[in-house]
């Protein structure tokens, strides 16, 4: 993980915790949405495993920690990405609660994006 990659995070881990502290419910959902987006991205790949039948599987090693693989790493750019994704799709869905008629909606959308916009923009 990158310095600038681990700023940005930090520096929206701390705006989720004061958000919180505000009960700011809007900000709240939005940073915590946009955190657990990026920790999805640094998830790995599952890759199917042939299927045995039996419990004894040569050079198998079994214990804690046996399973364990690290984390994607992700750059700058791709944090940048997953928040920017994220805006988009809280402008885009305001766009379509005005459409409704679902203004109140539409508000909070647009000021999730506004939240989320300051740490990509900024």
């Amino acid at each position: 993980m990158t310095e600038q990659t681990t700023d940005v995070r930090a520096a929206m881990r701390t705006a989720l915790r004061d958000a919180m502290k505000a009960k700011d419910k809007g900000a709240t959902s939005a940073l915590r949405s946009a955190l657990g987006s990026i920790d999805n991205a640094e998830a790995v790949e599952v890759e199917a495993t042939a299927d045995t039948a039996s419990e004894n599987v040569a050079g198998a090693v079994s214990g804690v920690g046996t399973a364990d693989v690290a984390r994607r790493e992700l750059t700058a750019d791709d944090v940048t990405g997953i928040v920017r994704s994220a805006v988009d799709e809280r402008r885009a869905n305001a766009a379509d609660y005005d459409q409704l008629g679902q203004h109140d909606a539409a508000e909070a959308a647009r000021y999730e994006a506004t939240v989320l916009a300051r740490f990509v923009d900024g």
